[in-house]
C-alpha cells in the first residue's frame, strides 16, 4: 500500500514533515537494499542430486493440488514416488545438512512441465531461508541443474533463489562444494579442483538474491526511483542495470515487433531486458488460491492489467471440500478487483481466455499451457500471474527465436497433429533436438517457436500448434495468420463477451472494455 501512496508520503515531505523526509531520504537510498547483506563470493553447499530428469508433477504432485497454498503440507509431497536416487527427499536433505552446510538442489534436467510456483516453494521449504516475521514460507537456496527449464528458472528467481546451468556430471548427493557466483565457477570444498564452469543469465540475478526475489527487486527499484525524481537526485549507482543488447541494424521478427509495441518500441532485441505490458493475464483454480495468496502480500486492491481472468476447469469434476471453499469465495476475490471469474463446469481456461485475446498484444498466464495463437504469451508462475495482474507489467529478458517455416500446401490426409509433429521431426533429424537427458540438446528450450507458412489456419487450429511449443520447452509462440480467421474468430468473440454479461458474469465493464476493444480492430 505504500508503494502506492508514494505521492501522499512526497507531499507531506514536501509540507515539512519529518518523518516523511526521512522515509523519502530512505526510500532514495535504497536502504532497503543495502541493509541486506551482498550474496557471499564463495558459497558452500552439500548437493542433493537427482539424476534425470524432474519435472514440476515430481515437485508439486497435481495429486496434492489441494494442499499447495499450504506450503510445508506440501512439501511433503516433493518426489514422493521413489526414484534412482531418491527414498524420502526431506529425511535425506535433513540428514545431507548435518554436514553444516546449506543443501543445494542438483540434477541433470530440473523443472520442465507445469508452471507450478508451488514446485519452487516445495523446493525451497526443504533447502530455503527463513524469511523473517513470514512464517510458513521461504526464500534463497540454490538450483543447479544441466538444464532448467524457463518457467522454473523464472519462479526461483522470483523466490529469491540462486539458479545456475552447468554441466553437473562430476556432481554427486553428499558432495561437499564451492561455488564462486562471481567467478562463475565450481570447486572441490576446500582445494582449487575445478569440477564445472557457468555463466550467470545475468548479473542482475546477484541483486535479486540479495532483494529477496525478481519481484520485490523490480518494486523496490520502482521506488528507489521515483523517490530519487521526487529530491532531484541523479540515477542510483546501487543497482546492477539490466543487459540491454546492441542494435543489430537488422529488422526485427514478429515476436519482437510484438513485445516492442507492448513496451512502447518498434522491437526489442534478444537478450534485452524489458517489461511489456501485459494485456491479458489468465488464473486457473489448482495455482488460483497462490495467486490470490500473492496479490495479497503485493497488497492489490485493483488490477492495472487490462484483463484479468479466473477459471475453474481443474477442480469441476470431482472437488475435494478444499477446492469447493476456492469455487465459492475466489471468483468475488476476483472481481472486486475488476477481473473477470468463470464458472465451476465452464471448461478449459485455454478455450475462454483464447477467445478474449487482441492480435499483436502480450500476456501471460498460470499453466504451462497458457499459450496465445494471437498475439504472444509467456507463461509464469503463480508469483508472475500476481505481479502481472496487479502492476500490468512483467520483467522480461527477451528470448532469442527459432523460426519454424512451412512450405506448399497440406496435402490431403494430413493432420495438425502431423503438423506439429513434424516440428521435433525436423529437429531430430537436424541434430537441434536429441532424445537423451544427459547432453541434452533442445534448440526450442528457452526460446520463441515463430510459425510461420500456414496463414489460412482457423485460430482454434493455430492454438494446437501453440500450444505444442509447451511440450518442447518454449518461452513462447507465434503464429503468422491471415485476417480473415481473426476477423471470423473475433465476430463470434464479441457475441460471446456480450452473452457473458447478460448472464450476469463479471466484471461487466471488463468484459464490456474487451468487447469493444475487439470491434474497434474489426474497423
Amino acid at each position: 500500500l505504500m508503494f502506492d501512496a508514494f505521492h501522499d508520503v512526497d507531499e507531506r515531505a514536501k509540507a515539512g514533515n519529518a518523518h516523511a523526509k526521512a522515509l523519502l531520504q530512505s526510500w532514495a537510498d535504497a536502504e532497503w537494499f543495502i541493509s541486506k547483506p551482498e550474496l557471499p563470493k564463495v558459497l558452500t553447499v552439500t548437493v542433493y542430486k537427482v539424476p534425470g530428469e524432474t519435472n514440476t508433477d515430481d515437485l508439486s504432485p497435481a495429486q496434492d493440488a489441494w494442499s499447495r497454498p499450504d506450503i510445508p503440507l506440501h512439501a511433503l509431497a516433493m518426489y514422493k514416488m521413489p526414484r534412482e536416487g531418491v527414498t524420502n527427499a526431506a529425511e535425506q536433505i535433513a540428514e545431507l545438512k548435518q554436514k553444516g552446510h546449506p543443501v543445494a538442489m542438483v540434477g541433470d534436467v530440473v523443472g520442465t512441465g507445469s508452471s507450478r510456483k508451488s514446485a519452487t516453494n516445495s523446493v525451497l521449504w526443504n533447502i530455503g531461508n527463513d524469511i523473517p516475521y513470514i512464517p510458513n514460507k521461504r526464500d534463497g537456496g540454490v538450483c543447479i541443474g544441466g538444464k532448467i527449464a524457463p518457467i522454473f528458472f523464472n519462479t526461483m528467481e522470483d523466490a529469491g533463489a540462486l539458479p545456475i546451468e552447468c554441466d553437473v556430471d562430476a556432481l554427486n548427493t553428499g558432495d561437499v562444494i564451492d561455488i564462486y557466483p562471481y567467478e562463475g565457477k565450481i570447486t572441490r570444498h576446500g582445494s582449487d579442483e575445478v569440477i564445472s564452469t557457468f555463466e550467470l543469465k545475468t548479473d542482475v540475478l546477484l541483486d535479486e538474491v540479495r532483494a529477496g526475489g525478481r519481484i520485490p527487486l523490480i518494486i523496490g527499484r520502482g521506488l528507489t526511483d521515483k523517490a530519487r525524481t521526487a529530491l532531484g537526485l541523479e540515477h542510483s549507482k546501487v543497482f546492477r542495470l539490466p543487459f540491454s543488447a546492441q542494435d543489430s541494424g537488422k529488422g526485427f521478427t514478429l515476436a519482437q515487433k510484438i513485445v516492442g509495441k507492448a513496451c512502447g518500441v518498434k522491437g526489442v532485441r534478444p537478450g534485452s531486458y524489458c517489461e511489456p505490458k501485459m494485456t491479458t493475464v489468465g488464473s486457473q483454480d489448482t495455482t488460483g488460491p497462490m495467486t490470490r495468496d500473492e496479490l495479497k502480500d503485493l497488497a492489490c486492491l485493483g488490477f492495472s492489467a487490462d484483463l484479468v481472468m479466473q477459471s475453474f476447469c481443474h477442480t469441476a469434476a470431482y472437488p475435494k471440500p478444499v477446492d469447493i471453499e476456492t469455487q465459492h469465495t475466489l471468483p468475488d476475490f476476483i472481481q472486486t478487483r475488476g477481473g473477470v471469474a468463470l464458472r465451476p463446469g465452464d471448461g478449459i481456461i485455454h478455450s475462454w481466455l483464447n477467445r478474449m485475446l487482441l492480435p499483436d498484444t502480450v500476456g501471460t498466464g498460470g499453466d504451462s499451457h497458457t499459450r496465445f495463437p494471437i498475439g504472444i504469451s509467456f507463461p509464469a508462475g503463480s508469483g508472475l500471474v500476481a505481479f502481472a495482474a496487479a502492476t500490468g507489467v512483467i520483467p522480461l529478458d527477451m528470448p532469442e527465436s527459432v523460426l519454424v517455416r512451412f512450405k506448399g500446401e497440406m496435402q490431403p490426409g494430413i493432420t495438425l497433429r502431423d503438423l506439429v509433429n513434424a516440428i521435433p521431426y525436423a529437429a531430430l533429424q537436424s541434430g537441434d533436438l536429441t532424445v537423451e537427458k544427459k547432453g541434452k540438446k533442445n534448440i526450442f528450450s528457452g526460446r520463441i517457436l515463430e510459425i510461420e507458412g500456414l496463414p489460412n489456419l482457423k485460430v482454434e487450429q493455430a492454438f494446437e500448434l501453440s500450444d505444442a511449443s509447451a511440450e518442447r520447452s518454449a518461452g513462447g509462440c507465434t503464429i503468422r495468420l491471415g485476417k480473415e480467421p481473426i476477423i471470423e474468430y473475433f465476430k463470434s468473440n464479441v457475441t460471446l463477451l456480450r452473452w457473458m454479461i447478460s448472464e450476469g458474469y463479471g466484471d461487466a465493464r471488463t468484459l464490456e472494455r474487451r468487447a469493444r476493444a475487439m470491434e474497434e480492430w474489426l474497423k
